[in-house]
This record gives C-alpha cells, sequence and structure tokens, in this order.
C-alpha cells in the first residue's frame, strides 16, 4: 500500500554555491519501504446463531465456510489459514525452528502461538491438503522426463535416509529406514520412460532398474578418478588422469553444443564415445585402485549411463539439481535434530515438498497458495 507523495520544496532562496537564482522546480520521485510501525492482526468474529430442538432438545448451530466444526466453548478462538501458513513456510522452507516461530510471530504481529500448537497444525494439515497435494505430487514423478535424486542422512527416532526426486518443476522427498532399489521404485518404477540422473549408489544399479535409462554424475566420476590418480606415482598415475580429461571433454562438449553445427556435434560426440570405450575396455590392470575404477565405470559406460547427456539436449551432466534441493534439508538438519517420529517425517516430507515445488512455479505467492491450499479443509459443521 502507497501513501500519497509528501511534497519537499526548495526552501534556499538561491543557488547556495554561487548565488544565482533558481530555475524552474522538476519533481524527482524518491521512496521509503517499511513495515508498519505496529501490525495489528487481523480479527473476524462471527455470531454464530444456536436454537433448540423443541421436541427432542437437540441444539442445530449455524454454519458457516470459514467456521471449522468444533468451534465452540475453549476452542471458539483460532488462528487463520494465513497465520498456519506463515508458520510452516518458516520452518519448512526457511529452517527456523519450530521453538523460534512462535516469538517471530508475536514479533511481527502481536499473536501468541505455542511450539506445540505449531506443531500439531503441521500433523492434522499433513493429514489433510496438504498431504493430499504431496501425494499429488508423487503420482506425477513417473510421468517426468527426467529426475534428478539424491540422499543424505536423516534421523527419524533412529538412522534414516532423505530421498529427493527432483526435476525442473517439482521436489518430491521421502524419508525412510534404507535407501535399497526398492525404496526407488516407489518413485520410479521399472517400466520407468524417463532419464535417472544420479550417482553410483547401488540402489540405483540394482537389477530391477537395468532397463531404466540413467545418466551418472559425471561430477561424482572426475571427482573418483582424481582421488585415485592423486594418491599414484609414474604409469598408474595416467589412468585416472586420461579419465577425468576425457569426462571434462564431455562437459567442454556439452557446454558447445549450441556454437557447433549439428553434424560437427555429432561427430566429436562419436569421436569421444570411441576414446572413452577404448580407455574403458575390460582388461586387467595392475593397480587394484585403477582396477577398481575401470570396472565401476567401465561397467556404466557399457550400459550407456556416462554420454546420454551429450545426446539427449534435456538431460543434465551432474545431479547437482537434486543436491541444491536437499541443501535447506541439510542445513535445517543441524538444527532441528530431523524428526522424532514417523508422523514427523510424513509432515516434513509433505511440507518440504509442497513449498519446494512452490518456490519453483509460483515464487512470488508461495504464501498465497499455502494459504489458500490449507484453506480449503475448513468445512461447514454437519447440522
Amino acid at each position: 500500500m502507497e501513501a500519497p507523495a509528501v511534497s519537499v520544496p526548495v526552501t534556499v532562496p538561491c543557488c547556495p554555491d554561487c548565488g544565482g537564482a533558481l530555475g524552474e522546480a522538476k519533481p524527482e520521485v524518491v521512496s521509503t519501504s517499511d513495515i508498519p510501525a505496529q501490525p495489528q492482526p487481523e480479527v473476524r468474529r462471527y455470531t454464530v446463531e444456536v436454537r433448540a430442538c423443541r421436541q427432542c432438545g437437540r441444539k442445530v448451530r449455524g454454519q458457516h465456510p470459514d467456521i471449522a466444526p468444533g468451534r465452540q466453548g475453549a476452542t471458539a478462538h483460532r488462528v487463520g489459514p494465513r497465520v498456519k501458513a506463515l508458520a510452516h513456510t518458516l520452518h519448512y522452507l526457511h529452517g527456523v525452528p519450530v521453538r523460534r516461530i512462535a516469538a517471530v510471530l508475536k514479533d511481527l504481529t502481536g499473536l501468541q502461538l505455542t511450539q506445540g500448537a505449531i506443531t500439531q497444525d503441521a500433523l492434522k494439515q499433513t493429514e489433510g491438503a496438504v498431504g493430499a497435494g504431496y501425494a499429488a505430487l508423487r503420482a506425477v514423478v513417473s510421468e517426468q522426463p527426467v529426475i534428478h535424486t539424491d540422499d543424505t542422512g536423516w534421523r527419524v527416532g533412529q538412522t534414516a535416509f532423505l530421498m529427493a526426486f527432483v526435476s525442473p518443476s517439482l521436489s518430491v522427498y521421502q524419508i525412510r529406514p534404507r535407501h535399497r532399489n526398492e525404496e526407488v521404485r516407489e518413485l520410479i518404477p521399472t517400466g520407468f520412460e524417463g532419464v535417472l540422473v544420479c550417482d553410483r549408489g547401488k540402489s540405483y544399479d540394482a537389477t530391477e532398474l537395468d532397463d531404466v535409462a540413467q545418466q551418472k554424475c559425471l561430477s561424482h566420476l572426475i571427482r573418483n578418478a582424481a582421488d585415485v590418480a592423486k594418491e599414484k606415482t609414474g604409469a598408474a598415475k595416467h589412468f585416472g588422469l586420461r579419465l577425468k580429461e576425457l569426462l571434462r571433454q564431455a562437459l567442454s562438449l556439452s557446454a558447445q553444443r549450441s556454437q557447433i553445427r549439428p553434424e560437427q556435434y555429432r561427430a566429436q560426440v562419436e569421436q569421444l564415445d570411441n576414446e572413452l570405450s577404448i580407455h574403458l575396455r575390460d582388461r586387467r590392470l595392475r593397480d587394484k585402485d585403477n582396477q577398481r575404477l575401470l570396472n565401476g565405470v567401465g561397467a556404466q559406460h557399457a550400459c550407456g549411463r556416462l554420454l546420454l547427456f551429450l545426446r539427449n539436449e534435456d538431460v543434465e551432466p551432474t545431479n547437482n539439481r537434486a543436491e541444491r534441493d536437499l541443501r535447506p534439508a541439510v542445513i535445517a538438519r543441524k538444527v532441528s535434530h530431523c524428526s522424532k517420529n514417523e508422523r514427523g517425517a510424513r509432515a516434513f516430507e509433505a511440507f518440504t515438498g509442497v513449498l519446494q515445488t512452490l518456490r519453483k512455479n509460483v515464487p512470488s505467492s508461495i504464501l498465497r497458495t499455502l494459504t489458500t491450499l490449507i484453506g480449503r479443509q475448513t468445512k461447514p459443521a454437519p447440522t
């Protein structure tokens, strides 16, 4: 909301430097943005008519779409969906600890909430509209042309795994006690027709996922090759360095795709593919670390999982997209100690997935969209 402009006239009669006469006034607009000095919460009151049946004595209450069932007596006053959406956005999207949110809201709006109230509402929303939104996101993961995935440690009373399945338009998280191909196939089925961008984790190399097109993260592979080469000397150093060089050439070629004629680009891709195939051919090496690197990376290349991004323009060469979507959770893990129980884990999955997806699609109206989603749960009380 903009206030009327304040007029700021020139009050000096002449030029302060030379004393000359001043010319015609030309307006110049400047502004200052601030928050209200004392933000006040918006309180909406409803006078609910209650009438008793003259025959059986049953009380019939008036209905309104903004009044949830059971709002009477001690529970007659509740906070609205905008407050709830703000609290959950601060926690699940921006990483503010729940114990701090109550103080932030009080300082900003004067509303008094408790940590327990915020947590209980998050659990309630997970079983309602937010949980339904999360389920809808899970349902469309298998329809994406490209999905990036990565995982990190988590706790739900004991060690668990937080997995992210992301694309440019959605983010889906799931927390499970184990990270096997069974957990991956909850969202990436055996018949997945898109491309899975991932690292060389064993869960992705299971036979159940053999028919799924995959792009292995080149950043991980380059780091693996560099780590092996760093520990070697003499001829043993050559294998890792050459592998690192070829993979970097692939990244460079991908970056220059738009600057090269299509036929020339295809020729360079085939040449690089041949050089990589020769370097990763099945053979016995004297150094056991080089042999292990050859066996692992060579098997991935034989399956067409190293240079897929050079032939499919929609595929990225690394799973950095998934790592970026996991980074806020890694930071939150340091201050929240993860989830205390399964209901808390489900709430984290649902809210984080929905909010991160909103951030990608409607970044300027995250709060408004979440408010609308939460407000859909309110239904008139039954008569």
